[in-house]
């Protein structure tokens, strides 16, 4: 990986010197990125480094002093702490991350989307339009689940981009979106939508061992009808056959904010006695991934792996330990791009996609103004990965 990283980025010249501001949701995930881009610069053998084009190259650390306090009326403000004048700056931030909190008139209350997409707003608006270019990495996107209108509702994701753009953020990277049409709300600034296919599949085949990656021992379903095109990629490149649930919603009554499930009816090839990949874009509170999972099995499925990008677990792992004790899925998977809370980690069955290194290539590549198109498509690191698996060679 880093070979060819190496080759990919020493062709081209820096953007600006490089900045990373990880917001306070994002120190965790920002510090792991940091130390893969030190490192890798520190290792890289730049003839160029001594150019002035390439001053600030190769840092100590590329994360940037920044801080978001509050006032006892729980109003805040953004302050950047370091010169951001001329740098190619890189705005982490995780607007899922319940676990901060702030005073309010002597009130404790948890950050919520809302107030995290408000502090990012405060940074941006603090470095004073001196960036020579700013990209804000958003894992998941801010208010992504209400991305279309029916009847009299607000456009809150298209405005949200609307409003970045127009406050100077170039590109904008986010993971796996709900629906990435809703970039046509931006159609002339960059928008990217990336995929974790790679990291999972690594996960997936580095921590079960025995699983035979062909169509007559592995499928893999998708929980719904709008998360198609993930099952389909993942069928196609793993060579395998795929399936779908369709969720039949009661749309007379509204709970929760959505109309809610009365039954997941299965579309797809016999899944008795073949190991089975659900996968989706988020785990909410986890109740359709569950009842998927127990239908699944009711159709003599046999291990049950479940896959998500995002998971928020929002009602907590009881559901879930009550379904691992019953034997309706092996394990569970989920990326680092968001909150994972102690209680996540500590569990058994649980094994977390770590997306760090993806994001610091990402960034890597970028502040060279290099294409990240071969980042974006997987497609050959999998089947790379595939080989080294299936001869034995992990």
């Amino acid at each position: 990986m880093n070979i060819q990283r190496s080759e990919r980025v020493l062709e081209t010249i820096p953007v600006g010197s490089l900045g990373i501001i990880a917001l306070p949701s994002c120190k965790n995930l920002g510090k792991r990125v940091d130390d893969y881009l030190v490192q890798w610069r520190h290792e890289s053998a730049n003839q160029h480094k001594d150019n002035i084009v390439f001053q600030g190259y190769e840092q100590e650390s590329y994360l940037l002093n920044a801080k978001v306090p509050r006032f006892g009326s729980g109003e805040a403000k953004g302050i950047v702490q370091e010169s951001v004048r001329g740098r190619d700056l890189y705005l982490m931030v995780d607007v899922c991350n319940y676990s901060l909190t702030y005073s309010l008139c002597g009130h404790e209350n948890h950050m919520s989307p809302d107030d995290h997409y408000q502090d990012l707003k405060r940074i941006i608006a603090a470095c004073g339009g001196k960036a020579r270019r700013i990209t804000v990495i958003m894992p998941f996107l801010y208010e992504s689940r209400q991305h279309k209108r029916s009847a009299r509702e607000s456009l809150d994701c298209a405005l949200a981009l609307q409003e970045l753009t127009k406050m100077g953020v170039d590109n904008i990277i986010t993971f796996d979106a709900h629906d990435p049409r809703v970039q046509n709300a931006i159609p002339l600034s960059g928008f990217e939508t990336v995929q974790p296919a790679y990291q999972f599949i690594k996960a997936l085949l580095t921590n079960v061992r025995d699983i035979k990656v062909d169509s007559e021992h592995l499928m893999v379903i998708s929980p719904d009808e709008g998360g198609m095109g993930r099952a389909v990629y993942l069928a196609n490149v793993l060579g395998i056959d795929m399936g779908m649930f369709y969720k039949r919603r009661d749309y007379a009554r509204i709970v929760n904010g959505r109309n809610p499930i009365v039954a997941h009816e299965f579309l797809g090839s016999n899944v008795a006695g073949k190991d089975v990949v659900v996968i989706d874009d988020m785990i909410s509170s986890g109740e359709s991934m569950i009842d998927v999972a127990r239908q699944l099995k009711a159709l003599h499925a046999n291990r049950i792996f479940l896959y998500s990008t995002f998971g928020l677990f929002t009602n907590g792992m009881e559901k879930f330990d009550e379904a691992y004790k019953e034997g309706l899925f092996d394990r569970l998977f989920t990326t680092n791009l968001v909150y994972q809370s102690p209680e996540l980690l500590s569990r058994e069955y649980y094994i977390s996609c770590d997306m760090s290194k993806y994001i610091a290539l990402l960034i890597d590549t970028l502040n060279h103004d290099a294409s990240i198109s071969d980042l974006l498509d997987p497609f050959e690191r999998i089947h790379r990965f595939l080989e080294k698996y299936k001869g034995g060679r992990l």
